[in-house]
């Protein structure tokens, strides 16, 4: 499977707990920390609920 990296570009404040779950879970706390995780169709769902608050780019 290819990778992919996530980078948080915009802040959690304000936003849906369910939103900061989803963000923690991805393991992306402060502003403009980044992961690089597999892309599985479990990360990529993820990845689509917060879409608004991250950036993506395949590796």
């Amino acid at each position: 499977m290819s990778k992919i990296r996530i980078t948080l570009v915009k802040s959690k404040i304000d936003k849906p707990q369910a939103q900061k779950l989803v963000l923690k879970s991805l393991g992306l706390n402060k502003l403009g920390s980044s992961v690089e995780k597999e892309a599985t169709p479990q990360i990529l769902g993820m990845v689509t609920k917060v879409s608004h608050l991250v950036k993506t780019e395949e590796i």
